[in-house]
């Protein structure tokens, strides 16, 4: 018997006959024993900087930049602790903004305001949803030397102290996420997000899970929130099961280095071969939207080595209850894969005449589908699917006959319950 997360639970599940099963996860991390505790401990020794009631005086206006709901970031723990030291440097509430890091993401309700700040926090303090296509919301920091605009959240950017909350973890484009990426992309604006999520850049053979070093994506964002005034960052490591097992805070870069090396050692995990078959676990909050569930299928496609053989199928359990999603790039990407005629015609449009926000994961899912099939198990809406260019099933169980009527009844298949937090080394091409 095999499981899989889906939504807030997990599918249980046993393959066919023919089909045999190998699971891969991310290596074993014990949580930390006190959260609460293991954040003021990091915040008391920050990497390769003062603290932060040192770093603040009365009279700054400071800015902190947290994670979206799609983000598994505990921002309930670490911005009340971000908040206590700032009060203890003596800064006022009024002085004090909360900007949820939405990117090009659809504006949070107030209740995931509440469920990541806490209801305390909201109601004591100016809390704002990020602006990405405001241009009254948005300052411009000049350009990269490969002439990638950067534009960031005015309040941000205005702040005499600029903190960001994340979580290090494999990223499609960065290599890790985390670090500097939630001021560059999920307080950036579109032009910004719309040059680092290029054909250019994601088609650059840096631009790899896992990579930081070499990585387009990786440096210009580091840029971004450098000329931003990015100061401190409190940033975490969550095992397979969703806990923290490691927090760290202080200097963007020091602090974002440190958690790489030790994300590298926990999320990296070899494997023999590739695979005829792949199941891509999400879970919860990613698979609540198409968008954000098909990154399963690209991150299992875009390892260092795709872990599906050439023509092979990978498999993402997911409800996606808000249909593709409902942000103005999740409709981009949905209407892009949607109205195109193939997935070639969208590689070749995106090519020649760039993407908008949202639709770089049409091109990369089109680059997935031009190499394997994808098939989105358990969707309400299957017809959404389809149009997707995805395979829908109702199950795993229907899955399994639609992999079975294609490969004769035989197959290797590689479960992978968490693909977002488990990077797979494929270990002989």
């Amino acid at each position: 018997m095999f499981k899989v997360p889906f939504g807030k639970g997990f599918l249980e599940f046993e393959l066919p006959p023919g089909f045999e099963g190998y699971v891969v996860e991310s290596r074993e991390a014990e949580p930390v024993p006190d959260l609460d505790w293991a954040v003021k401990a990091a915040m008391a020794e920050p990497e390769n900087s003062p603290p932060l009631r040192e770093l603040a005086r009365p009279g700054d206006k400071v800015c902190i930049v947290f994670t979206d709901a799609t983000r598994a970031s505990p921002d309930h723990v670490l911005v009340p602790a971000i908040l206590k030291e700032l009060k203890e440097a003596g800064v006022r509430n009024e002085d004090i903004t909360l900007l949820c890091g939405v990117g090009m993401h659809r504006p949070s309700t107030y209740e995931e305001k509440v469920e990541k700040l806490t209801a305390e926090v909201v109601k004591r303090y100016r809390v704002l949803d990020h602006e990405p296509q405001n241009p009254e919301m948005l300052m411009f920091l000049g350009e990269t030397e490969t002439g990638i605009p950067l534009w960031v959240n005015r309040i941000a950017c205005e702040a005499d102290l600029l903190i960001a909350t994340g979580i290090v973890e494999p990223h499609q484009y960065a290599g890790y996420s985390g670090g500097r990426k939630t001021v560059a992309i999920g307080a950036g604006g579109e032009k910004t997000i719309q040059a680092t999520h290029s054909p250019a850049i994601l088609e650059h053979p840096g631009t790899r899970l896992g990579q930081i070093e070499g990585n387009p994506f990786h440096e210009a964002i580091t840029e971004s929130a450098r000329r931003a005034g990015l100061r401190f960052i409190v940033n975490v490591i969550n095992n397979d099961k969703g806990e923290v097992v490691a927090v760290k805070a202080g200097e963007p870069e020091a602090t974002f280095q440190e958690l790489v090396t030790i994300a590298r050692a926990i999320y990296e995990v070899p494997i023999p071969k590739q695979y005829d078959v792949a199941i891509a676990g999400v879970g919860y909050p990613k698979d609540v939207n198409l968008y954000q569930a098909t990154r399963a299928a690209s991150y299992l496609y875009f390892a260092p080595v795709p872990v599906v053989k050439p023509g092979g199928f990978i498999i993402v359990p997911a409800p996606c209850d808000e249909g593709p999603g409902q942000g103005v790039g999740e409709q981009r990407f949905f209407e892009m894969l949607k109205n195109a005629p193939s997935v070639q015609a969208i590689l070749e449009n995106a090519r020649q005449h760039g993407l908008k926000p949202g639709e770089q994961r049409a091109f990369v899912m089109a680059k997935v589908l031009e190499g394997c099939k994808v098939i989105i198990a358990g969707a309400k809406d299957q017809e959404m699917v389809r149009q997707a260019k995805m395979i829908p099933a109702s199950d795993l169980e229907e899955a399994f006959c639609i992999v079975a009527a294609e490969l004769g009844g035989k197959a290797e298949v590689l479960i992978v319950p968490h693909a977002l937090l488990t990077l797979p080394i494929v270990q002989e091409k």
